[in-house]
C-alpha cells in the first residue's frame, strides 16, 4: 500500500506522524526566554535550533553579529543557519524566524516561559510569535527528507535575532554578509504569524522618534520660578491627541492590509519618562527634562518625507503655542514600506498550497507591523519573499499568547508543498 503513495502523500504523513515531535520541540523553545530587550539566551536557543537543524541533515554554522552595538560580551547577537542541497545549489528557498520575544508583561494566568500545552494550544511568549513558526519551517524540511523526496534545489533554514528591535543584528546581518542576496537566494518565506491562510506581501512603514522637552529646575513649592518639562510634554500630547491623530484616522490605504483598522496612518506613543525616577527617595523639584517615544506607522501613499515634515510642523505649532516650550526631535527608527512584486513565485507557489491543504483560497494581505521583509528586499535585494505562517497574529505580544497545534501542523504542510514547487527547478 505504501508503494502507491504520492510524494505529497507520503509528506503529508510524515508531518502527521510528527506532530507530537513538533509540539516537544516548541516547548522546548519556549522555555528558553530569549527576552528582547535585553536579548537574553540568544546562545542556548540557537544551539538548540541548530542541534535539531544537524540532526535533520542540514550545514549548520552560527553567524555572530560582531560589530553591531547590540552585540556586547554579556548579551550576544549569536544567529542560527542551516542548508541543506539537493541535486543542484538553485534554486535555494530560504525559510526564516526570529527567535527573540518580546517581554512578558503583566496580565498572564499561566508561566510566559513555562510551555504549557492544553486544549490544543501551546501557551507561552513567542509561542505564535513566532517560534511555532521556526518549528513550521525546521519540519516542512524535515518531512521532505523523510518521505524520501529528493529535491532539486536547496533550503535554508535560519532562526535569527532582534527581529522585536529592527532585526540589525538579526536578518540585516545575514544579508550584509552575502548569507542572504540576489546571487544566491531564489526566494523566502518568513514564518510570521498570518492567521494560517493570509499571505502578507509586505508592510507599512515606520517611523519611530524621540521628542525631548527641556525646562527649568525649581523648587517643588514655587513651580512658578521654573518650567516643567513634562507639562511641556503635555502641550505636544494635547496637539497630537487634538489635531494628528484625527487626521491620521481619516486616511486609509489601498495596500489590503489587515486587520481593516491597520489600514489607517497610526501614531502609537511607546514611552514617556521624566523628572525624577518615579522609585526611590523623591525632592520637591520642578521637572527639567522630559522625553517620549514615538511609533508612527506610516502608508505607501503618505511617504516618509511627509511623515516627518508634519511631525515638525506639529512641533512648531506646539512652541508657537507655548513660549517655554523648548523640544528636541530625534529620529531613531525608518522603514520604508514593502511590497512583494506582483506576479513573485512564492506567492503563487503559497496561493496554491493554502488551497490545496486548508481547501480554500489564500487572503493576500499587507501586515499592519513591519518584519524582516524590508532586509530581504533592500539590503539582499530579494524581492520574491513574504511572510507566511502558524498563529493570529492579533494574539502577538499579548498576555496568554498561544499558537493553535493544528495551525502549526496545517503552515507546515503549507510550507512543505511550497518547498516542493519552489526548489522544483530554476
Amino acid at each position: 500500500m505504501t508503494g502507491t503513495l504520492t510524494a505529497v502523500d507520503r509528506v503529508m504523513a510524515e508531518i502527521d506522524a510528527a506532530t507530537d515531535e513538533m509540539v516537544d520541540f516548541t516547548v522546548g523553545m519556549l522555555r528558553i526566554p530569549t527576552v528582547n530587550p535585553p536579548g537574553d539566551a540568544y546562545v542556548e536557543c540557537a544551539e538548540f535550533i541548530g542541534r535539531r537543524l544537524e540532526s535533520f541533515g542540514f550545514e549548520v554554522d552560527y553567524p555572530v553579529a560582531e560589530g553591531r552595538p547590540e552585540h556586547t560580551p554579556s548579551h550576544p547577537r549569536m544567529n542560527v543557519i542551516g542548508l541543506r542541497q539537493g541535486r543542484s545549489m538553485r534554486p535555494l528557498v530560504h525559510l526564516n524566524g526570529h527567535f527573540d520575544v518580546v517581554p512578558a508583561g503583566d496580565g498572564w494566568t499561566v508561566d510566559p516561559f513555562g510551555g504549557l500545552v492544553r486544549d490544543g494550544r501551546i501557551y507561552g511568549r513567542g509561542s505564535c510569535d513566532m517560534k511555532a513558526g521556526i518549528t513550521a519551517a525546521m519540519y516542512a524540511a524535515e518531512a521532505i527528507r523523510r518521505a524520501g523526496v529528493e529535491l532539486h534545489g536547496s533550503i535554508e533554514v535560519s532562526g535569527t535575532v532582534d527581529e522585536e528591535s529592527g532585526g540589525f543584528a538579526g536578518m540585516a546581518y545575514l544579508a550584509e554578509q552575502g548569507r542572504l542576496s540576489a546571487e544566491r537566494t531564489d526566494a523566502v518565506i518568513i514564518t510570521e504569524p498570518t492567521d494560517t491562510d493570509r499571505i502578507y506581501i509586505g508592510h507599512r512603514g515606520v517611523y519611530w522618534f524621540e521628542v525631548t522637552t527641556r525646562g527649568r529646575i525649581a523648587h517643588g513649592s514655587m513651580p512658578f520660578l521654573g518650567v516643567n518639562a513634562i507639562s511641556q510634554m503635555g502641550v505636544i500630547l494635547e496637539e497630537i491627541r487634538q489635531r494628528l491623530l484625527p487626521a491620521l484616522k481619516s486616511r486609509t490605504t489601498d495596500v489590503p492590509v489587515m486587520p481593516p483598522d491597520a489600514r489607517h496612518a497610526t501614531l502609537n506613543i511607546n514611552a514617556i519618562a521624566g523628572g525624577q525616577a518615579v522609585d526611590g527617595i523623591q525632592t520637591p523639584c520642578v521637572a527639567d527634562i522630559c522625553r517620549a517615544i514615538f511609533d508612527r506607522r506610516f502608508l505607501a501613499e503618505e511617504g516618509f518625507e511627509s511623515t516627518r515634515a508634519e511631525i515638525v510642523e506639529l512641533l512648531e505649532r506646539a512652541a508657537l503655542e507655548s513660549p517655554e516650550l523648548v523640544y528636541e526631535l530625534r529620529d531613531l527608527m525608518i522603514v520604508h514600506p514593502t511590497h512583494t512584486p506582483d506576479g513573485a513565485s512564492v506567492v503563487s507557489a503559497l496561493q496554491q498550497s493554502v488551497q490545496a491543504v486548508l481547501g480554500r483560497p489564500a487572503v493576500l494581505a499587507a501586515s499592519p507591523g513591519t518584519y524582516d521583509q524590508k532586509h530581504v528586499d533592500r539590503i539582499a535585494g530579494v524581492p520574491n519573499c513574504v511572510a507566511y505562517g502558524p498563529g493570529m497574529l492579533d494574539l502577538a505580544h499579548q498576555p496568554d499568547e498561544y499558537c493553535v497545534i493544528d495551525d502549526m501542523v496545517q503552515c507546515t504542510k503549507v510550507l512543505a508543498l511550497s518547498l516542493l514547487s519552489l526548489t522544483a527547478s530554476k
